[in-house]
């Protein structure tokens, strides 16, 4: 079964920390680029990262220097590390495989 299941969501205080996962099934992580997506309350689904097949790690400027993301190919794995979050950090975080495959999303509550 092909699938990608997100963990790791959950409440924390502002500059507190989280680590996302995204276990795929059915395909390879290292074989295509892999993405994090957000979409926050009333807002639409927003682009926030992406580890190309070389490795190489794209961000947008709000979670520059906060979020890295990074890739277990010996657990078919990839992460999220989330530092310094902010209640705008606030969302369903998605993990999407190449063009079209999507995991079901884990909320990410940052709030005092």
């Amino acid at each position: 079964q092909v699938q990608l299941v997100e963990s790791g969501g959950g409440s924390v205080q502002p500059g507190g920390s989280l680590r996302l996962s995204c276990a795929a099934s059915g395909i390879a992580v290292n074989d295509q680029f892999m993405e994090w997506y957000r979409q926050g309350p009333g807002k639409q689904r927003e682009f926030i990262a992406q580890i190309t097949v070389g490795g190489v790690a794209i961000y947008i400027d709000s979670v520059k220097g906060r979020f890295t993301i990074s890739r277990d190919d010996a657990k078919n794995t990839v992460h999220l590390q989330m530092n310094s979050l902010k209640p705008e950090d606030t969302a369903v975080y998605y993990c999407r495989a190449g063009y079209s495959l999507w995991g079901q999303g884990t909320q990410v509550t940052v709030s005092s």
